[in-house]
């Protein structure tokens, strides 16, 4: 398999998807903010300074997927139909897990806009906790499943 974004002479462009089938389409993303345990109980207690950050984060997330194409060079701007961010505290971790679901009908997918949208909550997690807890870790950002298009379903193992 080619990288389609690479011409014949190896130049990043963008790839034309107007000969593409218009359907719907689906992108599920996940990742996590591991942190310390004080950090942990701040957040889920509601105690942090700046506010509510699973709040925030939630919101931050549905932003970032809105502007993914501004975000990542190559990416369509696209018709983005749903945004949706869960943010759950895990004790385990301890820290956050997030799932964004992208939905959109049109000629590419959406998996940068549910990347990008776990990868904006996450990064606004940490901002609004960083005062306590500069060692947290972002990480497990992956798509889970895409769903429509000529490529048909992909789900993660």
């Amino acid at each position: 398999m080619a990288l389609t974004h690479f011409d014949n002479k190896g130049d990043a462009h963008m790839v034309d998807v107007s000969d593409k089938e218009i359907t719907d389409r689906i992108a599920v993303a996940e990742g996590h903010v591991s942190m310390q345990r004080e950090t942990f109980d701040i957040i889920s207690e509601g105690r942090a300074k700046k506010g509510d950050v699973l709040g925030v984060a939630r919101l931050a997330g549905i932003m970032g997927a809105k502007k993914t194409p501004d975000l990542i060079p190559l990416c369509h701007p696209l018709p983005v139909t749903k945004v949706a961010v869960e943010l759950t505290l895990d004790p385990d971790l301890p820290g956050v897990r997030i799932e964004a679901t992208v939905r959109t009908t049109g000629q590419t997918g959406v998996e940068m806009e549910a990347m990008t949208a776990v990868s904006t909550a996450a990064l606004t997690v940490y901002d609004m906790a960083k005062a306590v807890d500069k060692a947290m870790q972002i990480g497990g950002i992956r798509v889970v499943l895409k769903d429509g298009g000529k490529s048909g379903r992909y789900e993660a193992q």
